[in-house]
């Protein structure tokens, strides 16, 4: 079983900075991709950042410039830096992982966090 951990949300007022963490653990035999979703009231999920095995990022455009993801791989952990925070911002923020699974060590799987919510006041 594997489990996707976050934490770091909270309430910061707008121009403000958090800092989001998710941690991986279980059953894992590698991890080929993390990132961050975020869904607000109302809209769809979507995607923030994300980060593959191979280093490479991509953002979404609304986050570019403000937002820096990054990956501790010893610690199977994701890290989302958010800068310059925007009402705009505010969403229930998702850890999504790809996971190859260390009982098969074959076969990936899709995992998400529980979500943690991140409100931006104006």
């Amino acid at each position: 079983q594997v489990q996707l951990v976050e934490s770091g949300g909270g309430l910061v007022q707008a121009g403000g900075s958090l800092r989001l963490s998710c941690a991986a653990s279980g059953s894992i035999f590698s991890i080929n991709a993390m990132g961050w979703y975020r869904e607000a009231p109302g809209k769809q999920r979507e995607l923030v950042a994300a980060t593959r095995s191979g280093g490479s990022t991509n953002y979404a455009d609304s986050v570019k410039g403000r937002f820096t993801i990054s990956r501790d791989n010893a610690k199977n952990t994701v890290f989302l830096q958010m800068n310059s925070l925007k009402p705009e911002d505010t969403a229930v923020y998702y850890c999504n992982a790809n996971i190859v699974v260390a009982t098969t060590r074959r076969h990936e799987y899709q995992y998400w966090g529980q979500g943690t919510q991140v409100t931006v006041s104006s």
